[in-house]
């Protein structure tokens, strides 16, 4: 799983880099060749978009952003084709939201599809579908996709090709003698705090967005390596395990597909706040939850919907597929379940999330 940033795409702004994306474009060729199967993500639609509509700057309105994405992702796909073309090569341009990730067919669809076009000797070329995105079904920034779809096809290595060398120890751009970090763990909370703050003025991300990809990637099994798209064949450099940026090592328990598609929610239906025998028992694993241990519900949510599980202070420790819905869970917290068809007057399940639809965040 490859993801190239906008200022990549873009030459910072100015225009798509056909140099630039028939680089990567080769290297991706070379790659399949030695048996690498490669799927790309690549923003920059709406910095294309800009630049044709012929914008100084970029809009803060949401309709001025969708029309620009619009028109920017024409030149976008047209590029990669032009690209792959001499190579006998097709690409497929595939738009997603976090919509089409949340629900379980569509999910499931859009692995079919994926996997259908890789078969098919195709490339993927996913961006998320700026045209059509609201807050309420948005990822937000391609860093978070790619590890979204790293986890949905099961990939081995996220790489992250932005306009930074990797992971300091502080900015480069304002400490001169910021250190690399070579090697780290996906996860390590120390590095999260390192790579705090924000991205280009072209881009949405930024190099937190890009550790938090790679601990989420890491929870689907994918290490993750973060470099810069200016190295030369940097791609197949990773391939060849040369020390390029900085690499991200998945030490975490690979889950189950069903759990890591859980996981991967980014905006669930609702919560439920626990009490610390509850929190305590998720956390020691291979438990389910009851309804005695629920101290307070947040949101509406409906029976088979995806709900946060939180500690009294609000973290969220775990989620899952919930059996009753928010009106029912009110009725019966704080109840044991042999209560629950007793105030009810029915009992779905004796568990409020059976421990084979949990995962622990």
């Amino acid at each position: 799983m490859v993801k190239v940033g906008s200022s990549l795409v873009t030459d910072d702004g100015r225009g798509l880099d056909r140099k630039a994306i028939a680089a990567w474009v080769n290297q991706i060729v070379l790659l399949r060749e030695i048996g690498i199967e490669c799927v790309l993500v690549s923003s920059g639609a709406i910095a294309e978009g800009i630049k044709r509509l012929g914008w100084t700057a970029r809009p803060a309105q949401i309709h001025e952003l969708q029309a620009a994405a619009a028109v920017g992702q024409m030149g976008l796909v047209e590029a990669y084709q032009s690209a792959f073309a001499p190579h006998g090569l097709n690409c497929a341009q595939i738009l997603l939201t976090h919509a089409d990730l949340a629900d379980r067919v569509r999910y499931l669809n859009a692995r079919s599809t994926l996997l259908t076009l890789l078969q098919l000797g195709v490339v993927p070329i996913i961006n998320e579908n700026d045209t059509v995105i609201t807050d309420e079904i948005k990822v937000g920034d391609n860093d978070t996709l790619g590890a979204l779809v790293a986890n949905l096809l099961e990939a081995d290595l996220l790489v992250i090709l932005t306009d930074q060398a990797g992971l300091f120890d502080a900015d480069p751009r304002r400490v001169p003698g910021a250190v690399l970090i070579a090697r780290g763990r996906a996860g390590d909370v120390e590095l999260e705090a390192m790579a705090g703050g924000a991205g280009t003025v072209v881009g949405r991300g930024g190099m937190l967005t890009k550790v938090l990809a790679a601990k989420r990637a890491a929870m689907g099994g994918a290490s993750t390596v973060i470099a810069s798209g200016r190295e030369s064949n940097v791609l197949m450099r990773l391939a060849r395990d040369e020390p390029v940026g900085t690499r991200l090592s998945a030490s975490l328990t690979r889950v189950s597909a069903r759990k890591q598609w859980m996981a991967d929610h980014l905006q669930v239906a609702g919560a439920v706040i626990l009490d610390e025998g509850a929190a305590n028992a998720l956390q020691s694993g291979g438990r389910s939850l009851l309804a005695v241990g629920v101290k307070g519900i947040v949101g509406e949510f409906t029976r088979g919907d995806v709900i946060d599980c939180r500690t009294q202070d609000g973290r969220a420790i775990g989620r899952g597929i919930v059996n009753y819905g928010s009106g029912e869970v009110r009725r019966i917290a704080g109840h044991a379940s042999g209560d629950i068809e007793r105030i009810l007057g029915f009992i779905e399940e004796p568990e409020l999330i059976h421990r084979d639809n949990f995962v622990l965040l």
